[in-house]
C-alpha cells in the first residue's frame, strides 16, 4: 500500500518523528496504536501500573460455572432431617414469606423431598458428598466449600449476570473483562480471557456475560468453540496465505492509524490491537487445542470424554493447557442444571458429564504444581428448593430456583483446603451462620489476584464503578 498524500509519516516506525509523536499524542492517537506504530508488542500489556495492589497468591482463575443451577440438596448440602418429612408441607416458619417463582407460586401445597441418593463423609476433612460425585468426593481436602451462598436474583438471566458482572442487569463488564483490564495479559499470543461452552441444553447464554461492557472492547472474552476452527473468522479466506494476510494487516494498520489520529476514538486502537492478537492468533490457537501431544495417562485422568470436541471434559482440558500458557481468567459454561422436573433422573446426567473433569483438573494443576497459584471456581447462579415443584413421587420430583441459600467450592490459589465456611438450616432453606453474598464472592476472588476490589475501579458517565459496585467484603476466613 502507498502513503497516502496526507500521510505525515510513512509505515515504518523510524519514519515517526519526534514532532508527530508528540502531536499525534496531543490529538488523541491511542496506546496500543502507538504502540504498533513504534514497533512495540500490543499483546504484552500488564494492566494497570498500580496493580497488582498487594501479593498475589494466584495467577489466574479458571471459573467452572454450572449454568441452571445445580441442587445443593444432592451434591454437598446433607440434610439429614429431610428423610422424616418427607411429603410434608414446607412450615411457614422456614419459608418466611419469601418470594417463589411464578412456576411455583401457584402451588396449593409445597411438600419437602429429601435427596434420593446417598452422602458420605470424606477425606480427612469428613466433608460430605452425595454418591453422585464420586471423583470430587476424593479430592474433598483439596476444596474450600462455601453452604452460603446467596443472591436476590431469583431467575436465570439476572442471576447469571450477576455472577458475572456484579450486577442484574446487562451493560456492565465481566469479572473476566475487569482482571484482563486491571491485570493484562501474560501471553502475548493469547487473549488474558477466555470462554467455553458445553451442554446442549438449559438457559441461552449470550456473548454479553463475557462482554467488556463500558470498557474498551478489547478486555471482553473470547470464545472458544468446538471444531476444526476454534475462533470465528481466524483461519484465512480461501486462496489467501499467511503472508497476504500480513500484507493486508499492515495496510490496514496504518488506514486506522490515520483514523485514529483524525479522531482520537481509543476504539481504534483497539481494533488494531485485535486484529494483531487474531494473526498471532492463527498460530497459538491449533497448538493450544491440538490434544494429540496429551498422553493417555491424562485421558484417564479427565475421561474418554475429554477426547470429544465441545464436552465439558474436553473444555477442562484446555482450560489446563491456557492455563499453562498465561491465561488470565478462563471461565466454563456448562448448561443443563435447571431441574424443575425429573431431577433424580437428569441430575445423574449431568454429574456423570461434569465430575470426572472437575475433579481431574485439581488433580492435574496439582501434580503440575500449578494449583497453588490458580484459583479455581465451581458453583452456579442460584440453589434448589427443598420443597418439590410439581408432582411427588416415590423415585421422582423436581426442585424450583432459591436464591437464599447455595454451595460453591473453591480451590487452590490461596484459600484454605479442607474447609467448609458457612452453614444453612435443616431445610437447606436459610442461612443460619457465616452469609455469603454475590459480591462478597467476587471481592475474595478479586483478594487472591493480588487487587484490592473497592480500588479497581473505572470512570464512566461521570462515577467510578467497580465489579463490587458499592458493597463486598472479602471472606478472610478462606484465606491462606
Amino acid at each position: 500500500m502507498k502513503q497516502s498524500p496526507k500521510s505525515s509519516f510513512g509505515s515504518h516506525p523510524a519514519a515517526l518523528t519526534r514532532r508527530h509523536f508528540f502531536g499525534r499524542t496531543a490529538r488523541g492517537v491511542g496506546t496500543a496504536a502507538l504502540a504498533h506504530l513504534m514497533g512495540r508488542d500490543l499483546g504484552a500489556k500488564q494492566g494497570l501500573p498500580d496493580i497488582p495492589h498487594f501479593a498475589a497468591k494466584a495467577k489466574r482463575v479458571i471459573y467452572l460455572f454450572q449454568s441452571g443451577a445445580p441442587s445443593q440438596m444432592e451434591l454437598f448440602d446433607y440434610k439429614p432431617k429431610l428423610e422424616t418429612v418427607r411429603g410434608q408441607d414446607l412450615p411457614a416458619s422456614v419459608r418466611q414469606g419469601q418470594r417463589l417463582t411464578t412456576m411455583s407460586a401457584d402451588q396449593t401445597a409445597f411438600p419437602m423431598v429429601d435427596s434420593l441418593f446417598k452422602f458420605k463423609q470424606h477425606g480427612q476433612s469428613g466433608a460430605w458428598a452425595s454418591e453422585l460425585v464420586p471423583h470430587q468426593a476424593k479430592v474433598v481436602d483439596k476444596l474450600c466449600f462455601i453452604k452460603s451462598m446467596h443472591t436476590e436474583a431469583i431467575n436465570h438471566d439476572p442471576a447469571i449476570t450477576f455472577f458475572q458482572t456484579g450486577f442484574q442487569l446487562a451493560g456492565r463488564p465481566s469479572i473476566g473483562s475487569w482482571l484482563s483490564y486491571g491485570l493484562g495479559s501474560e501471553n502475548e499470543d493469547l487473549p488474558a480471557f477466555v470462554v467455553m461452552v458445553s451442554g446442549n441444553k438449559g438457559q441461552p447464554l449470550y456473548d454479553r456475560l463475557w462482554g467488556s461492557g463500558f470498557l474498551p472492547t478489547r478486555y471482553q472474552g473470547v470464545k472458544f468453540r468446538s471444531g476444526a476452527d476454534p475462533v470465528l473468522f481466524l483461519s484465512n479466506p480461501e486462496g489467501m496465505s499467511r503472508d497476504d494476510r500480513r500484507a493486508f494487516l499492515d495496510d490496514l494498520a496504518e488506514l486506522n492509524e490515520m483514523q485514529a489520529a483524525d479522531f482520537g476514538d481509543p476504539e481504534i486502537s483497539t481494533r488494531i490491537s485485535q486484529y494483531e492478537m487474531a494473526y498471532r492468533m492463527q498460530a497459538s490457537v491449533p497448538e493450544l487445542t491440538d490434544l494429540s501431544t496429551e498422553p493417555d495417562s491424562t485421558f484417564e485422568l479427565y475421561g474418554e470424554d475429554a477426547r470429544k470436541p465441545g464436552t465439558y471434559a474436553r473444555n477442562c482440558l484446555v482450560a489446563r493447557r491456557l492455563a499453562e500458557r498465561g491465561v488470565r481468567f478462563i471461565q466454563l459454561f456448562h448448561r443443563g442444571w435447571d431441574q424443575h422436573t425429573k431431577l433424580p433422573v437428569d441430575i445423574q446426567k449431568q454429574c456423570a458429564d461434569t465430575d470426572q473433569a472437575s475433579a481431574a483438573l485439581i488433580q492435574d494443576l496439582e501434580q503440575r504444581g500449578m494449583l497453588e497459584d490458580t484459583l479455581v471456581v465451581w458453583g452456579g447462579e442460584f440453589g434448589r428448593t427443598v420443597y418439590c415443584q410439581g408432582r411427588l413421587t416415590e423415585d421422582d420430583y423436581g426442585r424450583d430456583h432459591h436464591p437464599r441459600c447455595f454451595t460453591v467450592w473453591m480451590a487452590g490459589g490461596g484459600v484454605k483446603p479442607g474447609v467448609t465456611y458457612g452453614e444453612t438450616d435443616e431445610f437447606s432453606y436459610n442461612i443460619v451462620r457465616d452469609p455469603v453474598h454475590v459480591h462478597d464472592l467476587h471481592a475474595t476472588i478479586l483478594n487472591r489476584l493480588g487487587i484490592d476490589h473497592k480500588r479497581l475501579t473505572f470512570r464512566y458517565q461521570g462515577r467510578d464503578f467497580r465489579l463490587t459496585d458499592v458493597h463486598g467484603n472479602v471472606v478472610e476466613k478462606v484465606l491462606v
